[in-house]
């Protein structure tokens, strides 16, 4: 993969600076060097094939699924995270996109705290670490990226991880196709301390 040179990494972050995010006003100082760290950083290997392949496999999939079927299978997700077995889990964690996007939380040094993408439906393709739930499509990092479109990005507000102490933000942006229709969202933990 070819490397972005430093002049559409300016516009990359340029751009991701005037995107949609929300922020609480004690948070506000953040935002910007997260989104130029996710324009740096992140934007490139969002076209990856490693990572498009494996949302429109799953979009194939999951095109039918009814509201019954995705809340049903994140009760079941939900129930897997505290049980010994982990069908539905382990299905995602030993998916070929969960290992790329460990490499790239690993390779962040710490920045990134967790990564995981999401199809259309808001459902889990891949991730970095186990998420409490399957279904990201009823909360703010799904609905205010994917349903945004395709050149939407959310930072979160920051709050103290009470287990690290380090202060933590989640960002999240739409991922679109090679024809720039949004197909899915990513989502990364942002250790602000880091940046």
């Amino acid at each position: 993969m070819t490397s972005i040179s430093g002049l559409k990494v300016a516009a990359l972050a340029a751009a991701f600076a005037f995107l949609p995010g929300m922020a609480l006003a004690d948070d506000a100082q953040y935002v910007g060097p997260i989104k130029e760290f996710v324009a740096a950083k992140v934007a490139p290997w969002l076209s990856d094939p490693a990572v498009i392949g494996a949302i429109k496999d799953q979009n194939g999939k999951t095109a039918s699924y009814s509201d019954a079927d995705i809340q049903k299978l994140d009760k079941q997700w939900r129930a897997e995270v505290d049980a010994s077995a982990k069908p539905l889990i382990d299905s995602v964690l030993k998916d070929p996109l969960s290992a790329f996007l460990a490499k790239k939380k690993e390779a962040a040094g710490g920045i990134i705290t967790e990564v995981f993408v999401t199809d259309a439906k808001g459902l889990n393709v891949g991730q970095s670490d186990v998420t409490s739930d399957y279904w990201q499509g009823d909360e703010a990092k799904w609905q205010k990226t994917f349903l945004v479109g395709p050149d939407a990005i959310f930072v979160d507000k920051v709050e103290k991880d009470e287990s690290t102490q380090a202060l933590q933000s989640q960002v999240s942006v739409t991922i679109k196709d090679e024809t720039g229709k949004a197909i899915g969202a990513i989502t990364l933990g942002i250790n602000v301390d880091g940046l």
